[in-house]
């Protein structure tokens, strides 16, 4: 496993829409290993191929690794096939954006289809912090970023 670079903004290789995976050989799954070390390595619970300058549909993740057991998914050619209409704001941050933290409000919970690594199909629901990652890591699949979302402020009795 190699510790890959991580694309930070402004780079434009952040801003494609990666194309889909068609082959799930041995270098899909190396790609796959390279990501989850760096996402580890970074301190990360997500990381998606673009930040990594590839320009295909697929993302890691591990939502509970910080403080629990890890958990890796691998994700490629995710779609949300369902979104609960309930919103979550969560402060989130981007490996490929430093120093920036952005309140954004998204569904709270999120179903979605994709195949694993090896091209199995797979299918779950996400919620809390689970469905925040899988629609940050889905939208760097789409060419959006944190920025591109409306900042949700702070209500006035949390402000300093």
């Amino acid at each position: 496993m190699v510790i890959r670079s991580i694309v930070t903004h402004p780079d434009p290789r952040l801003r494609v829409t990666c194309a889909p995976v068609v082959d799930f050989d041995a270098n899909l799954r190396a790609l796959a290993a390279d990501m989850l070390e760096t996402m580890y390595d970074a301190f990360g619970r997500g990381l998606a191929a673009p930040q990594v300058a590839m320009t295909c549909r697929m993302f890691v993740m591990d939502a509970d690794w910080k403080t629990g057991a890890p958990a890796p998914g691998v994700f490629i050619n995710p779609e949300v096939v369902r979104a609960s209409e309930g919103r979550q704001i969560y402060e989130e941050a981007c490996l490929s954006i430093p120093h920036v933290n952005r309140r954004i409000a998204r569904p709270s919970e999120v179903h979605l289809r994709w195949r694993d690594e090896t091209g199995a199909r797979r299918e779950g629901s996400f919620l809390g912090p689970a469905a925040v990652i899988v629609q940050h890591e889905t939208d760097h699949l789409n060419g959006i970023l944190i920025l591109d979302h409306d900042a949700v402020p702070l209500p006035p009795e949390a402000k300093p």
